[in-house]
């Protein structure tokens, strides 16, 4: 999510100079997902004292430490998704020697749907410290903004583009019983609100949380089929952080499917052909859609046309 452009008021290197800045250690720090105001001052200490500052995008960097008026004065090097893996261990070879290195995405914390977890899976097998200097989250913001309990809850990540994909995760989260938070784009929006109506239904609470932070946050609640119409009727810009509510334990135990055999579905598709005068092959595809497993994928279709002939045979 990018940051919010508007400066703030430089402060001076006295200002973080009495926090502490650990050595010979990775340090991720979480920067402002929207109001640059957000900064910690010990992010502030990190950007000015640390030995090296391993950025998603160096560029980004640079302008939050203008904004901040904060002096980068380690060595910045690039640090994104198709490089990661094999900086990892030239940047712990420094912490080794004794070095702070910094890791910092382009907003919010390093690790969460952002790089850094290969250099921290790695430091961990070489043996090497790890820290946080915790701060802004896109998702705990949304989570206490949304109205929905918090007492237990699970990060999605971004929907899966692609629809078959999207629809299974969706589906095998039908009876989850935390509250869900998802990211997602404006451009997909539609696809993904069209997604949750059709595994969740238009009842289920939500909320639509946008440019969290930002002079135009916003955040919309109601229902699914609430803030579906509101999609279409007002399409939201920027980011978005979607948190849905969990099934009750009623809805789980109504809606928990009964898992079939492969020769159970294989009998239901033979009557299926039977009475509708339709092939096996295509009763079978219907039965197993009907089925699908708790995890929301389908039963293997081949094992199912499988149990048919043997059924068949045995008659």
């Amino acid at each position: 999510m990018q940051d919010d452009a508007t400066p703030i008021q430089s402060r001076d290197g006295e200002v973080a100079a009495g926090i502490p800045v650990p050595h010979g250690c990775v340090v991720l720090a979480a920067t402002p997902i929207g109001n640059t105001g957000d900064a910690s001052l010990r992010l502030i200490a990190l950007l000015q004292q640390a030995d090296i500052v391993a950025a998603e995008d160096t560029r980004r960097l640079y302008d939050l430490a203008r904004r901040l008026g904060v002096h980068v004065n380690g060595r910045v090097v690039a640090n994104h998704d198709h490089n990661e893996r094999q900086k990892a261990d030239s940047l712990l070879d420094e912490v080794e020697g004794g070095a702070t290195v910094l890791l910092v995405s382009d907003a919010g914390m390093p690790t969460i749907n952002d790089p850094g977890l290969a250099i921290v899976r790695r430091a961990i097998e070489r043996g090497l410290p790890v820290t946080c200097a915790p701060g802004p989250s896109a998702v705990l913001d949304a989570l206490a903004l949304a109205g929905l309990p918090t007492d237990r809850f699970c990060y999605e990540g971004f929907v899966p583009r692609k629809a078959s994909d999207r629809e299974q995760r969706l589906r095998s989260l039908h009876n989850e019983m935390r509250t869900m938070v998802f990211y997602e784009a404006p451009h997909r929006i539609d696809e993904t609100m069209d997604a949750l109506l059709a595994a969740f239904g238009p009842d289920r609470q939500m909320a639509l949380c946008r440019e969290l932070t930002k002079d135009y946050e916003q955040v919309r609640r109601g229902t699914i089929g609430q803030i579906r119409q509101g999609v279409i009727d007002d399409p939201p810009r920027g980011e978005i952080v979607l948190v849905l509510a969990g099934a009750s334990a009623e809805d789980v135990n109504e809606a928990s499917p009964e898992v079939l055999t492969a020769e159970q579905l294989a009998r239901l598709a033979q009557e299926r052909a039977k009475s509708e005068g339709v092939r096996i092959k295509d009763a079978i595809a219907e039965v197993v859609k009907e089925h699908p497993l708790p995890d929301g994928s389908f039963p293997n279709r081949k094992e199912v046309y499988q149990a048919s002939l043997s059924l068949r045979d045995s008659a």
